[in-house]
């Protein structure tokens, strides 16, 4: 019987390593299959299809596989604009690659500096007499800023385009408040810091009005002088000044009404349009369905034109997203994690730095992290300098303030200089349901914050000054930076949101030019010609398995197009508002403390800072 029991145990055991190693090597398997990059043999001659079935980004964010199979969710795509422009340029010179083609039927948008880049990109790709031709079911506001660069536009005769212009309105909840007895406790600084606004009031302020106007009023100027500059035949006052008369005129037929506007060329399918642009790149020869073309896809595209790396390395540090404690991102910057990348970076010999801000801002203490790491740059006697995109608000402009040039862009956001915080307490909520408190305190912050009982006089006070002070440091780093007087730094700010070009106009940039114009200046203040420095872009690489796994969730069917009627486009607004509700609800109860958060912008879409870390964060965001 002991013998018996030993061979079984021994046969277990066996079982047990061979299933080990079965699994281990499935593992493997599966990292190998999600690690794995696109081949460049994929490379053909044809044209380079850009499928941008996502958004535009300045960094893309990071993805767990495991997580994304688990939920059964396909990651929402993120294109970074950086690489786009970087696979048109050498498009534009490259004999393989016949024409651009453009699928936005599934384009979700970007911000307006990352469509200007990609736009000016597609235009050097025409100036080397080489097509652009964009298909959508229907195009949106930044569907047709890309589109405008493009020799030929066809849209679906089921499809349409509207556009909208910059602008909407805003929840606000001081009455939703009231009724359910929550006591949103505001400490602001700033005239103009209107986030806290659906908070304590039922509509806008004069104030926030005036903000709002004056910022989007440029961006929609911007907006149609890029596309009137690209198409001169877009008739954009007929599509906005008299929709309902314009759609109409039309039959109710959106997509003929986009033609008499001359906002696109041609009416047809995307069979049609795959036909079309077969006689220009050549027929696929392993696909004959309908609508196919030879072609080679952005991944291996990418792969096979690699990276510059001839020459010193300008160091590039992104900081993409919310700023926030700890080492979250890419994707949101993280502090810790951006701060070690620049310390990292001290032993590789920079030229000089680049720091490329695309953020609303933050935690304080994240940004304060960041801009003391680019400081240790600058104590190695290497040039610093500032390229933002589309946000540099807050937290966003807190990390600018070391540079030694700041770039912007006239439809960058920046500014917001500007705190406040809101901590609810929940007193009245409590009184409703018959709950009181009760206790004994020996110090007049014993027990606090009591969300329940409410906060004492003194905590009132200390909050307040706590947002003062980091008010106060704001502006002296604004002062110090810009080498203004405080009392200028003061008038510039009050949470006051600048367009890049009045920001300009103000000093708080120094000029219009994008990444690419920054790393220029980085390079000559180093002494470097051309040909004698690349950019190394610090801490990114690249989600080999993105499309993997969107494959593996969505069954493989990357060829349906998503409809874009009036009905579809009401639904994915629709869901949009339920995220904002989720968002607003998200930042009242979280409850972190001082904030600098800029609503304004467009798009938007921890460590303490006190002794009793309970009470307080301090957020530039």
């Amino acid at each position: 019987m002991s013998f018996a029991g030993k061979v079984w145990r021994l046969l277990v055991g066996i079982k047990d390593g061979l299933s080990l190693i079965f699994l281990l090597l499935f593992f493997s398997l599966l990292f190998a299959i999600l690690s794995a990059r696109p081949n460049p043999g994929q490379v053909r001659e044809g044209a380079l299809l850009l499928e941008l079935d996502g958004y535009i980004v300045e960094e893309r964010s990071k993805i767990d596989p495991i997580e994304a199979l688990l939920s059964r969710e396909a990651p929402v795509g993120e294109y970074q604009a950086r690489d786009l422009v970087r696979a048109l340029d050498a498009a534009a010179s490259d004999e393989r690659i016949k024409a651009v083609v453009l699928d936005l039927s599934r384009f979700l948008g970007g911000g307006q500096v990352h469509l200007q880049a990609v736009g000016e990109a597609l235009a050097r790709v025409r100036a080397a007499d080489k097509p652009v031709l964009s298909f959508a079911v229907g195009y949106g506001d930044s569907a047709m800023m890309l589109a405008a660069h493009s020799s030929e536009i066809w849209v679906d005769p089921m499809g349409g385009a509207i556009i909208a212009g910059p602008g909407g309105n805003r929840l606000y909840y001081a009455d939703l408040l009231d009724k359910l007895g929550v006591n949103a406790r505001i400490y602001r600084v700033g005239a103009y810091k209107s986030a806290v606004e659906p908070f304590s009031r039922t509509s806008m302020s004069e104030e926030s009005r005036q903000n709002y106007a004056e910022l989007y009023g440029a961006l929609w100027e911007e907006w149609q002088a890029n596309v009137k500059k690209a198409r001169p035949a877009a008739n954009i006052d007929m599509a906005t000044s008299d929709p309902a008369g314009w759609v109409e005129a039309s039959g109710g037929n959106l997509a003929e009404a986009a033609r008499e506007a001359g906002l696109v060329d041609q009416l047809g399918s995307w069979a049609e349009f795959g036909a079309q642009v077969a006689e220009i790149a050549g027929e696929d020869p392993w696909n004959k369905a309908p609508g196919n073309f030879a072609s080679t896809d952005l991944g291996p595209w990418l792969t096979d034109i690699g990276r510059e790396r001839s020459g010193k390395a300008i160091g590039v540090i992104t900081v993409a997203g919310e700023i926030v404690d700890g080492d979250e991102g890419p994707g949101r910057a993280g502090g810790a994690r951006i701060a070690e990348l620049l310390d990292e970076a001290l032993d590789d010999d920079l030229a000089a730095l680049v720091v490329r801000v695309d953020s609303p801002g933050g935690s304080v203490f994240a940004s304060e992290e960041i801009r003391r790491a680019i400081l240790r740059h600058k104590a190695a006697g290497i040039p610093v300098a500032v390229s933002m995109g589309n946000l540099a608000a807050s937290g966003g402009y807190w990390v600018s303030t070391p540079a030694d040039r700041i770039f912007a862009q006239p439809e960058t956001i920046t500014g917001s200089i500007g705190v406040f915080a809101i901590l609810p307490t929940f007193e009245g909520t409590a009184a409703k349901l018959g709950i009181t408190t009760d206790g004994f305190k020996t110090t007049p912050l014993s027990g606090q914050p009591d969300f329940v009982g409410g906060l004492t006089p003194e905590v009132d006070a200390i909050l307040q000054a706590s947002a003062e002070n980091t008010y106060a440091q704001f502006i002296g780093l604004v002062a110090e930076s810009r080498n203004f007087s405080r009392d200028r730094a003061e008038t510039l700010a009050q949470g006051r949101v600048w367009d890049g070009g009045t920001a300009r106009q103000l000093g708080l940039v120094d000029q219009f030019g994008g990444l690419e114009d920054a790393l220029a200046w980085a390079a000559s203040q180093a002494e470097l010609g051309e040909g004698e420095w690349h950019p190394r872009f610090l801490g990114s690489s690249s989600s080999n398995y993105d499309s993997l796994i969107r494959q593996l969730l969505t069954g493989g069917d990357a060829e349906g197009r998503d409809s874009a009627d009036l009905f579809a486009m009401a639904a994915r607004q629709q869901s949009g508002l339920f995220g904002k509700l989720a968002s607003d609800l998200r930042r009242i109860i979280d409850a972190q403390g001082v904030q600098a958060y800029c609503l304004e912008c467009p798009g938007q879409f921890g460590r303490r800072s006190l002794a009793n870390d309970t009470l307080v964060s301090i957020i530039a965001n």
